[in-house]
């Protein structure tokens, strides 16, 4: 059975052997020409491949003439993925309009979007410039812009990855790889430092801030950046709702409002790693390949109204869900091992938050990234997010976490930019819930 047959190929797949001067169609939306990588890239991580200016939907003229909340830069940078390989990625740079008034240069926030999809016109650095999309045949929402905005205000430069494969359309987005989405967002820091016009330097204090997928990503950048990015001058992190253990987000997403975000992992990884795609392919369906091939192209709305409350089981040969067949195959097994968060101790302070009700995320695995950090000497100050059970499998008790914590972890990022330290409360972890 030939790989191309189950890993997804997503609407965009013509631009893979098409030129850059061609834009690209994903489920109904053109995708600009920008998106589409060259044939070559540079060797440093981080170096800025193009860049041109990004106008953002929801904008408004300053006082002095300058926009509110600031000026936008469409970037394409070079990372590295998983297998060690180069690669293209996305996103965007926001210059702020607001002044820091902080101690040192202005800093800046690399900023990892919560699952946006699968479809390259998901991309975040394109809901900053179309916030709503209701067209074609897609459902997409740039619910990031809230929390882009509010660092903005603090005078805190912004950049944005779109992830490796979101956006860039010479493959399918890797969803909660961990590497991938690591080096993507120190990447984007790195890139940040040479768009033209940027106030932000190779000496400006940088925060890494994620909910959700954004949550892992920041969690993974945070372990991974003594190793891969000394240069990123790292001051803090807020991972919100990390998926740290894949195995047991698997279980919270099966069946769930977001059960199509279980399609876009499988995706991803058996792209990546042979020996998860030997296993999905001896189990998987031909209505589960369908289902996997349409999800690959669909953003988060879609995939709820497409795919909200399937079971994978129903996708599978032997009725057997997904979770249940990769517990059973220790090659499967490794794969995720590989993506645990929480091996290596994080860069930095940490300030890691989850709702206790969480159940698509669920709770009881983020709390463990915690311990696991506290144990390995890490500053760590542990915030469970205690709020009354909203519904189950709806996704509000996932989601509540996102705004009801936001001000107070865009307040304790700030402090880190601003070089204030942080009491790390690792001791009472064993007390809290």
């Amino acid at each position: 059975m030939a790989c191309v047959s189950l890993t997804a190929v997503p609407a965009s797949a013509s631009a893979r052997s098409g030129s850059a001067s061609e834009p690209v169609v994903s489920r109904g939306v053109t995708i600009p020409a920008f998106y589409t990588p060259p044939s070559e890239l540079p060797a440093a991580d981080g170096t800025l491949i193009r860049h041109e200016p990004l106008p953002l939907g929801l904008s408004l003229p300053g006082l002095d003439g300058r926009p509110m909340p600031g000026t936008a830069t469409r970037l394409m940078y070079k990372s590295t993925d998983s297998s060690g390989r180069p690669v293209a990625v996305t996103g965007a740079y926001i210059e702020p309009s607001t002044a820091w008034k902080g101690d040192g240069p202005r800093p800046l926030v690399a900023l990892a979007s919560g699952t946006m999809g699968q479809g390259d016109h998901c991309a975040p650095s394109l809901t900053l410039q179309h916030p709503l999309t209701l067209g074609g045949e897609t459902v997409s929402v740039g619910y990031e812009i809230l929390a882009i905005y509010r660092l903005l205000a603090t005078g805190a430069a912004v950049v944005v990855t779109d992830y490796v494969g979101l956006g860039a359309t010479d493959r399918l987005h890797t969803y909660v790889n961990r590497v991938d989405q690591g080096h993507a967002l120190l990447d984007a820091a790195r890139a940040a430092r040479t768009v033209p016009g940027a106030s932000v330097t190779a000496d400006s204090r940088t925060g890494l801030y994620g909910y959700s997928q954004g949550g892992g990503a920041s969690a993974s950048a945070a372990e991974l950046q003594p190793t891969y990015a000394p240069d990123v001058k790292l001051a803090g992190t807020y991972a919100g709702a990390p998926p740290a253990d894949l195995a047991a987000v698997m279980k919270g997403i099966d069946g769930s409002a977001l059960a199509g975000a279980l399609g876009w992992s499988i995706n991803g990884f058996t792209q990546t790693d042979p020996d998860l795609r030997e296993v999905v392919e001896a189990n998987v369906s031909a209505t589960g390949r369908a289902a996997l091939q349409d999800i690959s192209t669909m953003c988060v709305g879609d995939a709820i109204f497409g795919y909200g409350f399937s079971e994978s089981a129903e996708w599978t040969v032997d009725g057997r869900s997904f979770g249940d067949i990769i517990a059973a195959d220790p090659r499967a097994q490794a794969v995720l091992a590989r993506q645990r968060i929480g091996t290596l101790r994080p860069a930095g302070p940490v300030r890691l938050a989850t709702g206790v009700q969480d159940d698509i995320v669920p709770h009881a695995q983020a709390r463990q990234l915690a311990v696991d950090w506290c144990r390995k000497g890490g500053s760590v100050t542990y915030e469970a997010v205690d709020l009354p059970n909203l519904g189950d499998k709806i996704l509000t008790n996932h989601l509540a976490p996102l705004i009801t914590d936001q001000g107070d972890a865009i307040s304790w990022l700030t402090d880190r930019l601003a070089g204030e330290p942080a009491a790390s409360n690792c001791w009472t972890m064993p007390f809290q819930r």
